[in-house]
Protein backbone atom coordinates (compact mmCIF):
# COMPACT_ATOMS: atom_id res chain seq x y z
CA UNK A 1 0.00 0.00 0.00
CA UNK A 2 1.20 3.77 -1.22
CA UNK A 3 -0.07 6.58 1.01
CA UNK A 4 0.82 10.05 -0.40
CA UNK A 5 0.11 13.40 1.25
CA UNK A 6 1.00 16.72 1.09
CA UNK A 7 2.56 18.62 4.60
CA UNK A 8 1.46 21.76 3.29
CA UNK A 9 -2.22 20.49 3.35
CA UNK A 10 -2.60 18.87 6.36
CA UNK A 11 -4.92 20.17 9.08
CA UNK A 12 -3.21 20.92 12.78
CA UNK A 13 -0.93 23.10 14.55
CA UNK A 14 1.37 22.52 15.83
CA UNK A 15 0.92 18.78 14.97
CA UNK A 16 -0.35 17.56 12.26
CA UNK A 17 -0.62 13.76 11.85
CA UNK A 18 0.21 12.27 8.91
CA UNK A 19 -0.92 9.22 8.80
CA UNK A 20 -3.22 8.91 11.99
CA UNK A 21 -3.51 5.08 11.94
CA UNK A 22 0.03 3.64 10.42
CA UNK A 23 3.47 3.30 11.93
CA UNK A 24 6.03 4.92 12.02
CA UNK A 25 3.98 8.32 13.33
CA UNK A 26 4.79 10.69 11.01
CA UNK A 27 3.81 14.05 12.46
CA UNK A 28 4.58 18.01 10.92
CA UNK A 29 5.74 20.12 13.64
CA UNK A 30 4.36 23.90 12.89
CA UNK A 31 5.74 26.73 15.40
CA UNK A 32 5.62 30.34 15.00
CA UNK A 33 8.76 32.29 16.14
CA UNK A 34 9.16 32.18 20.00
CA UNK A 35 6.15 29.39 20.44
CA UNK A 36 7.45 26.57 22.23
CA UNK A 37 6.00 22.71 22.99
CA UNK A 38 5.92 22.36 26.50
CA UNK A 39 8.47 19.41 27.90
CA UNK A 40 7.07 15.87 27.14
CA UNK A 41 8.38 12.57 26.48
CA UNK A 42 7.98 9.77 23.94
CA UNK A 43 9.46 6.96 26.15
CA UNK A 44 8.45 3.77 24.03
CA UNK A 45 9.75 5.94 20.84
CA UNK A 46 12.92 6.38 18.77
CA UNK A 47 12.39 10.05 16.96
CA UNK A 48 13.58 11.59 14.01
CA UNK A 49 13.41 15.27 13.33
CA UNK A 50 14.19 16.54 9.39
CA UNK A 51 13.91 20.75 9.69
CA UNK A 52 12.00 21.68 6.51
CA UNK A 53 12.65 25.50 6.95
CA UNK A 54 13.71 27.72 10.26
CA UNK A 55 15.30 27.30 13.24
CA UNK A 56 14.78 26.27 16.87
CA UNK A 57 16.10 25.19 20.13
CA UNK A 58 15.54 21.65 20.97
CA UNK A 59 15.67 21.26 24.35
CA UNK A 60 16.67 17.25 25.43
CA UNK A 61 16.43 16.71 28.95
CA UNK A 62 17.27 20.57 29.26
CA UNK A 63 20.17 20.45 26.91
CA UNK A 64 19.54 22.88 24.11
CA UNK A 65 20.50 21.80 20.60
CA UNK A 66 20.20 24.73 17.94
CA UNK A 67 18.69 23.24 14.55
CA UNK A 68 18.86 25.14 11.69
CA UNK A 69 16.96 23.90 8.08
CA UNK A 70 18.17 21.06 6.31
CA UNK A 71 19.24 19.43 9.50
CA UNK A 72 18.35 16.35 10.81
CA UNK A 73 18.41 15.00 14.34
CA UNK A 74 17.85 11.47 16.03
CA UNK A 75 17.51 10.82 19.32
CA UNK A 76 15.53 8.42 22.08
CA UNK A 77 12.14 9.75 22.85
CA UNK A 78 12.50 8.63 26.43
CA UNK A 79 14.42 12.11 27.24
CA UNK A 80 12.22 15.16 28.24
CA UNK A 81 12.07 17.06 24.98
CA UNK A 82 11.30 20.71 24.18
CA UNK A 83 11.03 22.68 21.21
CA UNK A 84 11.38 26.31 21.13
CA UNK A 85 10.85 28.21 17.78
CA UNK A 86 14.10 30.89 16.96
CA UNK A 87 11.59 31.82 13.56
CA UNK A 88 8.64 30.48 12.29
CA UNK A 89 9.48 27.03 11.49
CA UNK A 90 7.93 23.36 9.78
CA UNK A 91 9.81 20.29 11.07
CA UNK A 92 8.95 16.94 9.79
CA UNK A 93 9.07 14.05 12.76
CA UNK A 94 9.19 10.41 12.55
CA UNK A 95 8.24 8.29 15.69
CA UNK A 96 9.28 4.64 15.47
CA UNK A 97 8.40 2.27 18.28
CA UNK A 98 11.35 0.89 19.86
CA UNK A 99 12.88 -2.60 18.75
CA UNK A 100 13.05 -4.97 21.39
CA UNK A 101 15.02 -8.28 21.13
CA UNK A 102 13.20 -11.79 22.34
CA UNK A 103 14.77 -11.46 25.51
CA UNK A 104 13.56 -8.13 26.23
CA UNK A 105 16.29 -6.07 25.93
CA UNK A 106 16.27 -2.97 23.99
CA UNK A 107 17.70 -3.44 20.53
CA UNK A 108 18.52 0.40 19.52
CA UNK A 109 20.50 0.67 23.34
CA UNK A 110 22.81 -2.63 22.66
Amino acid sequence: MVNVKSLQKLDGAPHANAFPSEEPKTIRLTLSEGEHVEPHAHPDREIVLYLISGALELQLDGEPYHVDQGDVVHFDGAQEISPVAKTDCTGLLVLAAKREAPNGKDLDNE
